[in-house]
């Protein structure tokens, strides 16, 4: 299962799915308030969008599940993978970070509204753009800033002061030029595994995994063909978290 970073959508993960190996299933999470979910309200707080992922997981967990989250979706993933843990005893084949330090090294300096518009978005596109035409576009502006604030606003009151450690093993990624996070925070996930860490780093700002996306789908083919000797399976994108 695929968890977007903040202001993302499930559509970020498409052109992933004919770049998996045969037998892998790729599941993308759709968060409220963007693409077919716009007119949902936005969910603010980190605890409620981990459940309601969980729940709308609950029908997969009869087959090997990974999770692999980039910038805020790693914090999410991690708290999705803590809850199917305590709940269901479901441990996650592999557990992908991406693009984020772990969440009890991790803070966001300043509010999200703290800044104008301008100086939000100024300060979004120095992490590296996925889409420039976004941020050209005022009527595309408009669309995304409400998620992005959203999920920033999220991201500043996650605070774990007791981060629960998985049993998964975790794997770490990052952009050697990411501004975003740095590798001494990376590896700081491994503090919160006891099944194993990994750490690799690709050239590249924040969003590295756009042009290194090959190289980063060819580790994770050959980390998922490791996972206990089990494949996970191809096949649509998870139901809507409700």
């Amino acid at each position: 299962m695929c968890v977007p970073h903040a202001g993302g959508a499930a559509g970020f993960f498409q052109s992933w799915a004919g770049r998996l190996p045969d037998g892998v299933e790729l599941l993308a999470v759709r968060y409220p308030g963007r693409q077919d979910r716009l007119a949902e309200p936005c969910v603010e707080r980190m605890d409620p969008l981990a459940d309601r992922i969980v729940e709308s997981l609950v029908p997969y967990l009869d087959r090997p599940l990974a999770l692999f989250g980039h910038s805020m979706g790693a914090s999410v993933a991690y708290e999705v993978a803590v809850r199917l843990e305590q709940r269901f005893g479901t441990v996650p084949v592999a557990l992908f970070v991406s693009g984020h330090g772990a969440p009890h090294v991790t803070r966001i300096d300043r509010h999200p509204d703290d800044f104008d518009d301008e100086e939000f978005l100024a300060r979004v596109a120095g992490l590296g753009e996925v889409d420039a035409a976004v941020f050209r576009s005022p009527r595309l502006r408009q669309l995304v800033l409400p998620a992005l604030r959203a999920d920033l606003r999220l991201i500043h009151g996650y605070l774990p002061s007791e981060p629960r450690q998985v049993s998964a093993p975790v794997t770490a990624y990052l952009g050697t030029g990411d501004p975003a996070c740095d590798r001494d925070s990376v590896s700081a996930w491994a503090e919160l595994t006891t099944g194993g860490f990994r750490l690799r780093a690709f050239p590249g700002d924040h969003f590295y995994l756009v042009p290194a996306r090959a190289d980063l789908l060819a580790d994770l083919a050959a980390q998922l063909a490791g996972a206990h000797g089990r494949t996970i399976g191809r096949g649509p994108a998870i139901p809507n978290p409700t």
